[in-house]
């Protein structure tokens, strides 16, 4: 499942405050001299740069262009000196970042991919005006508003399938099993960007909850899911985090303090020109001692470890899963007058054990930062105890209670899985008939033998041996491919959630969080309670 969960947009993790004034940090005080000697030397490699940019302009082989040039690379080559995480957003990647915090943007609600050169409908949004038009998973856009799709990428084709509210685009697609295109009138509007999807229970009284990220909605999505499932009905949470990450500070401290009681500390933050600043929880509740089991990977990064790390060093939640990605920076993002966007360090956070899970980044290369595989590094000489007295350590991101790593696919599973072979053999299934199936629906034997004699045709290698090894994988990749197309996303969904072995492991796992829970309350109490004197 953790392909089907990994974010096709996800960039740079980053805990993001947005400042609403500019430049509204002060920097410390300093004489006149020093300030009249650092103009100068401001001044000087201004005029340096001006003086490479037009010889750049006027000499290199190509035209160049100020948006390359200054915005891809003048400004992220500055700031890669500082820190993996400050970053530059020119106008779109801006404009892409408050769509994400904001929880919504006006389309037509459908997510689309690369497939072969063409852009390919993974699947419409439940609800969505896509949806309600009638598209489906595996319609290839040919054209949007009389624009072919040619040679555009699919970015590109999201952003003309954008617009506002209440105007009309024109979709034109192509469908297996139909031999002329098919046109879609499509009024645009808003739609939402779920950060929480919708909580159900996975066996009676464990509730699982899914957060992919911290946009402005956030706790407020986890409290309608709590009333809408009922929370006197929860006798244990499954906190799903993978692949999350992060987003805005102010939204995981909310969602980490719903679970824990009124003025703990949830995280603080301080840095060269700002006080050491706490976080405290103001929405907890004594009423909530439920169990807690925290699901994590090495793409749960920022935001997401805030509350990982609140919940662990108040041994609040039992966390499961592989160390997470070890950010413990704080982005300030500033505003610039051309639509543009500066997201700069200006603090490192702390857990309430006071201590910074921020990875090291200066002794190794940006790349291996961000994509060695190895997280499970810790700092020997921050070392700190959560309130009942467990050792945990800063330096290299949360590391679980439980370790849990999922089996890796084997290479029939990689190859299938590389072609998106349930991908096109759903859509060419279904293709010109109804896509409907009957509640309950499993792939029979006669589905899968003409699952079987497709990858014969698709030319996929496998032998004989593969193929009865890996059947009740494929038939379950079949199965959640077909509710996709049949049922909708949700559907889907949720097959996948009840039938992911991580989750799984975590239901397994809810009696350690049961148990951390009690001892820390009965060490707490024992802490807390006067001695009787004799």
């Amino acid at each position: 499942m953790a392909e089907t969960r990994r974010r096709l947009n996800w960039i740079v993790p980053a805990v993001i405050i947005v400042s609403s004034v500019l430049g509204g940090v002060a920097g410390p005080l300093v004489s006149d001299a020093n300030a009249a000697t650092s103009e100068d030397e401001i001044s000087s490699a201004i005029r340096t740069f001006s003086k490479v940019y037009d010889a750049v302009e006027k000499n290199f082989a190509d035209k160049v262009t100020s948006d390359k040039a200054v915005y891809k690379g003048a400004i992220p080559g500055m700031l890669r000196t500082l820190d993996p995480h400050s970053s530059f957003f020119d106008p779109r990647d801006f404009q892409q970042m408050r769509e994400d915090q904001r929880g919504h943007y006006y389309g037509v609600g459908m997510t689309v991919s690369e497939r072969n050169r063409r852009t390919v409908v993974i699947a419409p949004f439940p609800g969505s005006p896509a949806y309600k038009a009638g598209i489906r998973p595996g319609d290839t856009i040919i054209s949007v508003q009389d624009k072919r799709t040619d040679g555009l990428t699919t970015t590109e084709v999201a952003d003309i399938l954008k617009g506002p509210k209440g105007t009309p685009v024109q979709v034109v697609v192509m469908r297996d099993g139909v031999d002329k295109p098919l046109t879609f009138n499509i009024i645009r509007d808003e739609i939402p960007r779920k950060s929480v999807q919708d909580a159900f229970f996975v066996k009676p009284g464990v509730l699982y909850i899914d957060i992919e990220s911290f946009n402005e909605n956030t706790s407020r999505e986890v409290e309608d899911n709590f009333k809408r499932v009922g929370e006197q009905n929860v006798k244990a949470l499954i906190l799903d985090l993978r692949e999350n990450p992060g987003g805005l500070l102010n939204e995981g401290v909310s969602v980490a303090g719903r679970f824990l009681q009124n003025g703990q500390t949830v995280v603080s933050h301080r840095g060269r020109a700002s006080a050491e600043r706490p976080y405290v929880a103001r929405n907890g509740s004594s009423k909530r001692t439920y169990p807690i089991v925290v699901m994590v990977n090495r793409y749960s990064a920022s935001a997401a470890e805030i509350v990982a790390g609140a919940l662990q060093d108040h041994d609040r939640g039992w966390i499961i899963g592989d160390n997470t990605f070890g950010k413990g920076l704080v982005q300030t993002v500033h505003p610039m007058s051309d639509s543009t966007g500066l997201a700069l360090t200006t603090a490192k956070y702390y857990t309430p054990s006071n201590r910074s899970i921020q990875r090291d980044y200066q002794n190794t290369s940006f790349l291996d930062y961000y994509y060695r595989r190895d997280t499970a590094t810790q700092n020997p000489n921050d070392v700190k105890m959560t309130d009942s007295g467990r050792t945990v350590y800063g330096g290299g991101g949360i590391k679980p209670d439980e370790a849990y790593t999922p089996a890796r696919a084997n290479k029939f599973q990689s190859e299938l899985i590389r072609r998106f072979v349930f991908f096109s053999y759903t859509a060419k299934y279904f293709g010109g008939k109804e896509a409907k199936l009957p509640q309950g629906w499993d792939p029979d034997a006669a589905v899968m033998n003409d699952f079987k004699a497709f990858l014969t045709k698709e030319n996929v290698p496998f032998t004989e041996a593969e193929w009865t090894e890996n059947l009740d994988w494929t038939k379950l990749r079949v199965k959640n491919e077909m509710y996709l197309t049949a049922f909708g996303q949700e559907e889907a969904r949720k097959l996948a959630i009840e039938t992911d072995p991580a989750v799984v492991k975590a239901i397994e796992s809810v009696p350690k969080a049961k148990e951390l829970l009690d001892s820390a309350k009965k060490l707490i109490v024992q802490r807390t309670s006067p001695r009787n004197e004799q």
